[in-house]
């Protein structure tokens, strides 16, 4: 740059140096521009610019900047609308709320006496069902549902929610590299050895067995807690909301139990074969038989059921079935999924690839994910019928399988239990590689059930035990 441009350019710095011919000239200018309409304006604006230097048009770019800049926390906080600043701060992640922090004083202070960091926690635990579930496993939640006075630092909540992070990334890296702590249950029901089926939650697991009885056993102490008799045959799939278990079983009934006080209270009667799979949501149950048929009930109560409609259609034992308010979604040992409207009980389609018959399936969100005795699983789009993937690994017939937004379990008679990864497997453009996550071996015979959920396992098996893998223990953070 010459010393003569060199000088116009910190002239440009110093409004001292101009003249009052250019201070007169400038507001006529003024004068006549504000007469003019916004886009005139602007468009005078656009061919000044384009007749500008590149230096003067630096000099005006940094003038822009400093008029467009806002500190908008202070501005708040002199006019007493700090809240107004906490409103805009609260959409921040933990990295832009570190950040923040350093900006200034007045933003630090903003995000300390609003306790943001405590809000962006309460935020995470309300939309994201892990964070949720992790905080209600370690008893986390008085941290965030608790009165002022009983509310941690600031500095707390920062710490805390990094915590956290690293309880859920090891806890992430638990299940990919099948660490776990295993406690089991073993049944001890003699020559009747297997558990057919279960479900758990916090306070109990409730099995169905081989000698023909529903056992419920306390999780913590591994003990049986009661035992429902009467099925005269194995019981091979049970499930139970807050009022009644309802077990199906090899003697074609189905049964209703109270399951605060263990009081059978309705036999239903109908299919001529072992009941071999049945679900429950809301008032509706739908039933599957070796007979293969369907049938649709509703629940007026426990003792008020009436039958709404039977279907007909598969050519082998109907070995599972699962709906929602759309779909009824039945899998079968004539190699054929099909699949039924809820309100009419109309059939709509058949979905055919499984090379032998289906074992299992589960359905929900228009994915339906299937096991067979071709040791497969394949997932299915129920709305097209297209197969979306095949998942080879097991060795032998696929017994039972669940899935949820991460994950798929499955377990086989080859006595494993398998982890797949459900995103890699809905990508159609990812390979073979890496999709099951681990596989688990501590089963010594059959696998017949698996139900799982953020943190653990709990699988059943001919060999006559209830095994619990959980995958949430972080003591190795503590332990360093």
């Amino acid at each position: 740059m010459s010393d003569e441009k060199a000088l116009n350019s910190s002239h440009l710095e110093d409004s001292s140096c101009l003249s009052a011919k250019f201070e007169d000239e400038s507001r006529q200018c003024f004068e006549l521009i504000g007469a003019w309409s916004d886009r005139e304006q602007i468009e005078f604006i656009k061919q000044c610019l384009g007749k500008s230097s590149l230096d003067q048009l630096s000099h005006i770019y940094a003038h822009l900047l400093s008029l467009l800049r806002r500190d908008f926390v202070s501005l708040c906080s002199e006019r007493s609308l700090l809240h107004i600043a906490e409103e805009i701060l609260l959409h921040l992640d933990a990295q832009s709320l570190c950040n923040a922090e350093l900006v200034c004083k007045q933003w630090q202070a903003a995000i300390v006496e609003n306790g943001l960091w405590r809000k962006l926690i309460e935020r995470e635990v309300r939309n994201v069902l892990l964070w949720k579930s992790l905080f209600k496993k370690r008893g986390w939640m008085k941290y965030i549902r608790c009165d002022i006075e009983e509310r941690k630092t600031h500095h707390f909540y920062k710490i805390f929610y990094r915590q956290v992070l690293r309880e859920i990334e090891l806890i992430n890296d638990n299940w990919a590299t099948g660490r776990y702590k295993l406690k089991k249950i073993q049944c001890q029901n003699n020559a009747q050895r297997g558990v057919y089926c279960l479900q758990y939650d916090d306070e109990k697991i409730v099995s169905g067995l081989r000698d023909n009885t529903i056992k419920i056993w306390d999780p913590i102490q591994l003990e049986c807690v009661k035992t429902l008799a009467g099925h005269t045959g194995s019981v091979l799939c049970l499930q139970y909301n807050d009022e009644v278990i309802i077990s199906g079983s090899s003697d074609a009934t189905v049964r209703i139990w109270d399951i605060a006080t263990g009081e059978l209270l309705n036999t239903l009667v109908h299919h001529t074969e072992a009941v071999l799979h049945l679900h429950l949501n809301k008032n509706v149950l739908v039933i599957c038989s070796k007979d293969r048929s369907i049938t649709v009930w509703n629940i007026n109560s426990p003792t008020s059921i009436s039958l709404r409609r039977a279907l007909v259609g598969h050519r082998a034992a109907v070995n599972v079935v699962e709906f929602d308010s759309t779909y009824i979604v039945s899998g079968s040992g004539d190699r054929t999924i099909k699949v039924w409207s809820t309100s009419t009980c109309d059939f709509l389609r058949t979905l055919s690839g499984h090379r032998r018959g289906i074992a299992c399936l589960q359905y929900r969100d228009k994915l339906i994910v299937s096991g067979g005795s071709d040791n497969t699983i394949r997932l299915w789009d129920v709305e097209t019928g297209d197969c979306l993937r095949i998942l080879e690994g097991h060795e032998d017939l696929v017994r039972c399988l669940r899935f949820d937004g991460e994950r798929i379990i499955s377990g086989a008679y080859d006595g494993k239990i398998k982890v797949w990864n459900l995103k890699m497997a809905l990508d159609g453009s990812s390979s073979t590689d890496g999709l099951c996550v681990t596989t688990l071996m501590e089963h010594t015979a059959r696998v017949f059930r698996v139900q799982f959920d953020d943190f653990q396992i709990v699988s059943s098996s001919h060999d006559d035990t209830i095994l619990i893998w959980d995958f949430s223990d972080c003591s190795s953070l503590y332990n360093r």
